[in-house]
């Protein structure tokens, strides 16, 4: 089963309202398999963050974790009410699978896979992009927060990114 892309719903549509927020995501595992958790950061059209979500997942492979992010944000950013979404992830196999260029071929991932595009089914517009890994950088901690802390764990954003003040924010816009 390889599902239907889901980028390039109305593309070229610049969130919430009009505009197109970014959420990047990220998911890992300790032992593969072993104790893995998810994160998840939402920024608005400016590149500033808005909020920022880790959750310990149990007992999972690094794939089910990396779609335990998808998830993860998906779910942050409906909550927040974002209508048009660019998903960056350091995932590239989730990437090329939630875009229709790979099969999905474990069930355990099909199953995940489905849940998401139940919920990318509420967004306007949806897009995912595979990103570098040190692009990911607060995705990845607040996975590992809560895989450290078994326990969600959460961010809240007002932070600039996207280049105005050079600093690692910058890296993951």
């Amino acid at each position: 089963m390889t599902g239907a892309p889901v980028t390039g719903k109305r593309a070229g549509v610049p969130g919430k309202g009009g505009t197109r927020w970014v959420v990047c995501i990220d998911g890992g595992s300790r032992g593969n398999p072993g104790p893995a958790g998810a994160g998840a950061v939402v920024y608005d059209s400016g590149g500033r963050m808005i909020a920022g979500r880790g959750r310990p997942l149990g007992r999972a492979t690094n794939n089910e974790a990396e779609y335990g992010g998808l998830l993860l944000g998906l779910e942050l950013a409906r909550d927040l009410g974002a209508k048009r979404l660019e998903i960056r992830a350091d995932s590239e196999l989730l990437v090329r699978q939630m875009n229709g260029e790979y099969r999905i071929r474990a069930g355990n991932l099909r199953e995940l896979a489905e849940r998401a595009r139940s919920l990318l089914a509420g967004f306007v517009e949806t897009g995912f992009v595979a990103v570098p890994r040190e692009r990911n950088f607060r995705a990845d901690r607040l996975a590992n927060r809560a895989m450290d802390e078994d326990a969600e764990v959460s961010e809240r954003g007002d932070r600039t990114a996207a280049g105005r003040n050079g600093s690692k924010e910058r890296s993951e816009r």
